[in-house]
């Protein structure tokens, strides 16, 4: 199925919002990267802003846990989201930012800071300055950033599995990556509930391919 110009179920264009929740390694991003690319719109990556935001406070030398300092950097660069069905670009002052958006300081830095309210109400800003339509994931896009979407779901999976996954991509010990992500579980809950209206689906037993398939069929079969 390929969105063209039109609607899509019952949907106009400019209304067209797809929300992708869920915790950590939940096959959220993956997820919401496919099944924008079988819509033929955009994905947008919300961890994007929050990943530049870090870069920001990094090269700037401040202190990240200071939430003023931090907004006051923000403040004096031009942040700007590009969003596309293969991946999204960053731009800070016109420059491209992107391949410097995954690295370790910015690994460290980004889940501590993402917790600021006012860093998170800045991204929430940026991202609805997006014209739809788009895919969208992150942990609270269908309750608190984008509560008019149409289409919303949030992923689960059993932290065991979420952790197996995540050490096959990393090489790194399952044991340790689970309780890493028990514990950002437990420090993000309140950043991490499902929109009342979303459409809940664990992942534990499911193929990524699988996943898209129930995604793409609940949006193809659902007309708000």
């Amino acid at each position: 199925m390929v969105w063209e110009a039109g609607k899509l179920g019952g949907v106009e264009p400019d209304r067209l919002i797809v929300t992708i929740d869920g915790p950590g390694a939940s096959g959220k991003s993956s997820t919401a990267r496919r099944v924008a690319r079988a819509l033929g719109i955009p994905y947008v990556s919300s961890g994007m802003l929050y990943r530049a935001a870090a870069w920001v406070a990094l090269k700037e030398g401040i202190d990240w846990a200071d939430e003023d300092a931090v907004l006051a950097a923000l403040g004096r660069h031009r942040v700007e989201l590009v969003p596309s069905m293969e991946g999204d670009r960053v731009f800070v002052d016109g420059e491209d930012v992107t391949p410097h958006l995954h690295t370790t300081e910015v690994d460290r830095v980004v889940s501590p800071l993402a917790r600021h309210p006012r860093v998170r109400a800045w991204v929430n800003r940026r991202l609805r300055e997006i014209p739809p339509p788009f895919v969208v994931d992150g942990r609270d896009m269908g309750r608190a950033v984008f509560p008019e979407a149409p289409y919303k779901f949030f992923l689960w999976a059993d932290p065991r599995v979420r952790a197996e996954r995540r050490a096959r991509e990393r090489g790194e010990d399952v044991a340790t990556v689970e309780a890493e992500l028990i514990a950002r579980d437990r420090r993000d809950r309140a950043q991490t509930e499902p929109a009342p209206d979303a459409v809940y689906l664990d992942t534990s037993h499911l193929s990524l391919e699988e996943v898209v398939a129930r995604v793409v069929e609940a949006i193809r079969r659902r007309d708000p």
